[in-house]
């Protein structure tokens, strides 16, 4: 069933305005953080699914989202495990840790997303623990959670009261710029309402008077940045190359300029048509595929190459809320990683590229038993066998 009422004009999450363009229109698509019962037999609900441009402040918003979410939380990938302990080291080497007197900070208060993963552990054996519910913090992080507010202007106020007045804020963003270098229209999805770019959030920020004092890059999900900031006039440790760079460097990636991103378009139906002919010419081959991770991600590309369980069989998923459940829009059933071992196949589709180093770990038996790993992240390839 459609519920496809898309609004006009949209209004900007942060800044309110309604002059924007949009950059990516994917039509009508299931939530992808609900995954039915394998047995419910639907037809799933579907909305319109579109990334909005403001011309005003340069936000890509989320243009509408009629749904409720229901993300089941999923494994941690040690990927993002260990980038959270870099992370850590590097706020830690960058004096961020103390504040302007030099002494050390002792709380922390954590933003959490529905992905999952907490710093609390790591900054704990550097001595922070969580601050008073309700009251200020010396440090307050938020990794990947306020993409999840559907009021931007509101969610970042409610991170900056939070900070003491002297306290560092550290957000975490898959930013713009590396979603439109690597074609990775798929990170559009119900539920994640603003898509930043490093000079956009450095310009939320300044809107709220603080200033990005700190920018650290990761390779994480094809590039994740990490930016440091403090209420404007507080003394303390400032990088502000670091963050100029990286803004210099977006901005003449064109993030603001709706032609550039709109290149997301055409890596749409690029990815989608690939993954639907490899996986048409391993059916035709004999060869037995399954796939591995049922991120959101994966539910667009699915539903947008029309792929069912006549092409890919089932997706093994380590997260135990998944398991047992299906894809919506597209029936692939979702099951438990043992499944991998027990059918032995010749392909295994991954759609998340982070966990390829994690899954030849955990599962040497795929590529020792002659199968080989095939990445859709969204562009399609064949992992190179190891050794």
């Amino acid at each position: 069933m459609s519920t496809r009422e898309v609004s006009d004009p949209v209004t900007c999450r942060w800044c309110a305005s309604t002059t924007g363009t949009v950059v990516l229109d994917l039509g009508d698509q299931p939530a992808a953080d609900h995954f039915p019962a394998l047995d419910d037999p639907g037809p799933d609900p579907v909305h319109p699914l579109r990334m909005w441009l403001c011309a005003q402040c340069g936000l890509a918003n989320l243009a509408e989202d009629p749904t409720t979410p229901e993300e089941p939380r999923g494994a941690e990938p040690q990927a993002m495990v260990d980038q959270a302990r870099d992370a850590v080291a590097r706020v830690q080497a960058a004096g961020l840790l103390t504040g302007p007197d030099g002494a050390p900070r002792t709380t922390v208060t954590e933003f959490g997303s529905p992905h999952g993963g907490s710093w609390l552990d790591l900054l704990e054996t550097v001595g922070l623990v969580p601050g008073t519910e309700g009251g200020p913090a010396d440090l307050v992080i938020d990794c990947f959670g306020l993409m999840h507010a559907a009021d931007q202007a509101g969610g970042l106020a409610e991170r900056a009261a939070a900070v003491a007045p002297d306290g560092t804020l550290l957000l975490q963003f898959h930013t713009l710029a590396a979603i439109v270098a690597d074609g990775g229209w798929n990170a559009l999805r119900h539920g994640h309402f603003a898509y930043y770019s490093t000079p956009v959030l450095v310009r939320m920020l300044a809107g709220i008077g603080f200033e990005a004092t700190h920018a650290f890059r990761f390779d994480l999900y094809g590039g994740t940045v990490l930016l440091a900031a403090r209420r404007t006039g507080v003394a303390g440790a400032t990088d502000l190359p670091s963050v100029q760079g990286l803004v210099e460097a977006e901005l003449a990636a064109g993030v603001l300029d709706p032609e550039v991103v709109q290149g997301l378009d055409a890596a749409t139906t690029a990815s989608a048509d690939a993954l639907a002919e490899h996986l048409g010419q391993a059916r035709d081959a004999g060869r037995q595929v399954l796939g591995y991770a049922a991120a959101s991600r994966a539910v667009p590309l699915l539903n947008r190459a029309r792929i069912g369980p006549d092409l890919l069989p089932a997706v093994a998923d380590g997260s135990p809320g998944k398991q047992g459940r299906r894809f919506p829009g597209v029936p692939v059933p979702i099951v438990a990683p043992e499944e991998v071992a027990r059918r032995s196949p010749d392909e295994v589709v991954l759609f998340v590229t982070d966990l390829l180093d994690e899954m030849r770990r955990r599962m040497p038996g795929v590529e020792a038993g002659g199968g080989r790993w095939v990445v859709v992240d969204p562009v399609v390839r064949v992992a190179h066998p190891l050794g």
